[in-house]
C-alpha cells in the first residue's frame, strides 16, 4: 500500500477527534470563496485552497468523478480558522430558529468554541452512531466515488459509511424510512453532478460543532472536478423547522490515485477517554 505523506492516515478515530485536527476547507462569505457558476478553478477558489496545493494536471474528464478524494485545507489558514474549518459549516452560527437554539443550547461538542471534554460530551459520533449527512464530511478521513450506469456510489473510510445516489431517473419515494443518511437521487447539470437528498431522522448533527437539524433536513449537494485531482462540493442545507432561511458552505478535496481504503470501526475506537489522559 502506498505511503499516504502528510495526511492523518496513521491516527485511530479516537485520536483523531480528539485533537481537531486541520483537514477540511469550507468556504462561507469568505474573501474568494467558490462560485459555482465560474469556469475558472483558479477564480473559483479566489486564491484559497487551489493556489496552496499548486495547479494539477491540465487534462480530465468532467464527468468523472471516480477515485479517493480527501479533504484540502489552506495553508495560510490561523489555527483558530482551522478549527472552524474542521467544525463545522462555514463561519458563525447558521440562521437558528427557536427550535432548533433550544436543542443547540443543549448540545455538548467536544470541538469548538462550545467544546468540552470527551466524558461530558453528548455527540452521538461518540456513541459510535453514523454521522449522517452532510457531516460525515467533516471527519477527516478519504471517500472513494465509483460510477456505475445507474447510481453513483461514495463509500466513506470512517466506519465504513456508504451512500447510494441513484441517477436511474427515479423520483424520491413517497413513503420512507427515515435514515441517517437519507434518500439521494442524483443528475447532471452540465459538468457538475447534482445530489438531492432528503428522508433523514433527527438523531443527527450538521456539524461537529452541535448543530441540530430535523427530519426536514433537505441537503443539495453540487460536485464540480475542477482539476483532475481536485474535487469541489457546494452544499445548500435547508430544514425549515430547524433554520430561518437556507444557508451555503463548500468544501475541497484532492485526489489520490495511489491510495487504497482502510478499514476503520468506530467500535475498536470507543475507549475515546484515553486519549485525554
Amino acid at each position: 500500500m502506498a505511503k499516504r505523506a502528510n495526511s492523518l492516515r496513521g491516527y485511530s478515530l479516537a485520536l483523531v477527534l480528539a485533537l481537531e485536527l486541520p483537514c477540511a476547507a469550507l468556504a462561507q462569505n469568505r474573501p474568494g470563496s467558490a462560485n459555482p457558476q465560474t469556469k475558472n478553478p483558479s477564480a473559483a477558489i479566489g486564491g484559497g485552497v487551489y493556489s496552496a496545493l499548486g495547479p494539477g494536471p491540465a487534462n480530465f474528464d468532467a464527468h468523472d468523478l471516480s477515485g479517493i478524494w480527501n479533504m484540502s485545507f489552506p495553508q495560510n489558514a490561523t489555527q483558530a480558522e482551522l478549527e472552524v474549518y474542521v467544525s463545522q459549516f462555514g463561519k458563525g452560527d447558521p440562521p437558528m430558529t427557536p427550535w432548533s437554539k433550544e436543542r443547540f443550547d443543549k448540545t455538548k461538542p467536544a470541538f469548538g468554541p462550545r467544546g468540552v471534554l470527551v466524558a461530558q460530551t453528548n455527540d452521538p459520533a461518540f456513541q459510535c452512531f453514523p454521522p449522517g449527512v452532510p457531516r460525515i464530511y467533516l471527519h477527516p478521513f478519504p471517500m472513494q466515488i465509483v460510477e456505475t450506469p445507474k447510481e453513483l456510489i461514495m463509500v466513506f473510510e470512517y466506519d465504513h459509511s456508504v451512500r447510494h445516489i441513484y441517477t436511474d431517473g427515479r423520483q424520491h419515494p413517497p413513503d420512507f424510512t427515515p435514515a441517517y443518511m437519507g434518500d439521494s437521487i442524483g443528475h447532471w447539470d452540465g459538468d457538475t453532478f447534482v445530489i438531492d437528498t432528503v428522508g433523514f431522522n433527527d438523531k443527527t448533527w450538521l456539524d461537529r460543532a452541535g448543530h441540530p437539524h430535523s427530519d426536514r433536513l433537505h441537503v443539495t449537494e453540487r460536485l464540480r472536478r475542477i482539476a483532475a485531482d481536485r474535487l469541489q462540493i457546494d452544499f445548500t442545507i435547508e430544514d425549515p423547522v430547524a433554520y430561518a432561511r437556507p444557508f451555503t458552505s463548500s468544501m475541497f478535496f484532492r485526489g489520490h490515485p495511489d491510495w487504497s481504503l482502510m478499514e476503520q470501526v468506530c467500535e475498536d475506537n470507543a475507549d475515546f477517554l484515553s486519549f485525554e489522559h
